[in-house]
């Protein structure tokens, strides 16, 4: 099956704002991507065309769909250089909603700074073209469950009034996710770490199965060591991958060829 001039389930060793120009308006369900943010890694050369990439996603993207944007911001000379919210906003202009701003938290950073803080987050920014058409929150256990004397009604009178209820057994996920970060963390794929900078497969994971359901279309249009195109296939989802190098593009299609295709 074609979208555009792609088939899909592939990787194409291309630019992705020109490639984007191939796919048809509203053909994309979600994107789950990490741009090459501020210079923070050498991407074998290549510069980022940020403005024309986000316009391009908004384009693509259908009406209900979503793109999750990972990225963060350098700190130099003791200054941030905040392109994440520079980033934000410019989604924002351009008609998407900031439907949820959450963190990446790292487990085990090893960036640390000698007058500050030991930075362990990026920010993963949603953003919908509308009203999101999915939503499959993720679950995890409560504390305790069962019935409990719950508070209800409390007005500014401060007074706790209460009544038998029932607890949940399962609450949806809090939009702070903790992930590991390198060999065994990130992923058990020693060939991914040919590429300088990788996420967690499990964050591209709990945002494909979040955002999009079995069948749908999933892009990255910076898609680097492959992680969104392994895990959507993975996860019985068509996938689109879109990299500029040639060597990355590589290994991306090397990295998701390891998995066995998934029956729909």
């Amino acid at each position: 099956m074609y979208i555009g001039k792609y088939e899909l389930n592939s990787i194409y060793n291309v630019d992705c704002v020109e490639g984007m120009k191939h796919l048809p308006d509203q053909s994309i369900d979600l994107v789950v991507t990490s741009p090459p943010y501020d210079d923070l890694r050498d991407y074998n050369g290549y510069t980022f065309d940020f403005k024309h990439v986000a316009q391009e996603l908004f384009r693509v993207i259908k009406i209900g769909g979503i793109a999750v944007w990972v990225v963060g911001d350098k700190i130099k000379n003791g200054d941030r250089t905040l392109i994440s919210f520079r980033h934000c906003l410019h989604f924002q202009e351009l008609g998407f909603n900031v439907h949820d701003v959450m963190i990446y938290k790292k487990k085990n950073t090893p960036f640390m700074r000698s007058n500050a803080y030991t930075n362990c987050y990026e920010f993963m920014f949603v953003f919908a073209k509308g009203k999101p058409k999915t939503f499959n929150p993720l679950k995890t256990k409560t504390a305790r469950s069962g019935a409990e004397k719950l508070v209800y009604n409390k007005k500014s009178d401060g007074i706790n009034k209460k009544v038998m209820g029932l607890l949940n057994e399962e609450k949806t996920l809090t939009n702070i996710w903790e992930y590991a970060v390198g060999l065994g963390g990130s992923t058990n794929d020693k060939i991914a770490f040919q590429h300088t900078a990788i996420f967690p497969e499990k964050l591209a994971q709990d945002h494909i199965l979040s955002w999009s359901n079995e069948n749908d279309i999933v892009l990255d249009p910076m898609c680097g060591s492959g992680t969104t195109c392994k895990m959507a296939r993975m996860n019985k989802r068509n996938y689109i991958g879109m990299e500029i190098s040639a060597e990355y593009a590589q290994l991306a299609t090397e990295r998701v060829g390891l998995v066995e295709p998934q029956l729909f």
